[in-house]
């Protein structure tokens, strides 16, 4: 495998999308330099980076739109250190043990579209560098019933409220009863999809929900 990756490389090299450097999709240097979120996002919600710095919202679009899915393992890594950072507080102040990683799913035309869900590859990345020490990966208990707007296109929070209304769906409700979820995401802006999202998993039973998205 190693063997074949050079040959790509050779062939297809790989350019930052930032700075141009060759190596990666996203060098060291331009990740270090990338701002934290630090707009206000409600507690149960972590996010990792700013999306209104450039080579963010570049690396973002370029996954959902352009299948550059190598970025992902980039930003599965950052977040896995993340989650465990914050896991080693959750677990001793509010006894949350064990959780249960859920991805936002697309619906189904989106999903056609798309032809794959970030959200869920970037579940498997953490699954794979987590190796079972802490986390669960669990794809389909949540999913999309209605196919709504994009949220990025509805400035008024109210109406991303209403949008996203009745939305989602729980199968197999009784794996999530009294379990800790953490849900993952490649964006949150004001919060809405998350909030459907957990207001639904705790309607059938789930004890804690917390999230971690790439960006805000």
């Amino acid at each position: 495998m190693h063997f074949l990756n050079t040959i790509l490389d050779i062939v297809f090299p790989v350019y930052c999308i930032s700075c141009g450097t060759p190596g990666s999709d996203l060098c060291e240097k331009c990740l270090s330099l990338c701002p934290s979120a630090e707009r206000e996002s409600q507690d149960w919600i972590f996010p990792l980076f700013d999306y209104r710095h450039p080579p963010i919202k570049k690396a973002v679009w370029l996954i959902k739109y352009n299948g550059k899915k190598r970025l992902i393992n980039t930003f599965g890594e950052l977040l896995y250190g993340r989650i465990v950072e914050e896991l080693s507080e959750l677990r001793i102040m509010e006894n949350f043990n064990e959780p249960i990683l859920i991805p936002i799913p697309l619906s189904k035309k989106r999903y056609r579209e798309r032809g794959f869900n970030q959200s869920e590859i970037l579940c498997q990345k953490l699954i794979e560098i987590d190796q079972n020490k802490y986390l669960k990966l669990e794809k389909n208990i949540l999913i999309k019933i209605k196919e709504t707007e994009h949220q990025a296109r509805i400035g008024d929070r109210r109406h991303r409220l209403k949008n996203l209304s009745g939305s989602f769906a729980v199968k197999n409700g009784e794996v999530i009863k009294r379990k800790n979820i953490i849900l993952i995401d490649d964006v949150t802006t004001t919060g809405a999809t998350l909030n459907e999202a957990k207001k639904i998993l705790k309607s059938f039973g789930a004890r804690k929900v917390i999230a971690f998205t790439i960006a805000h």
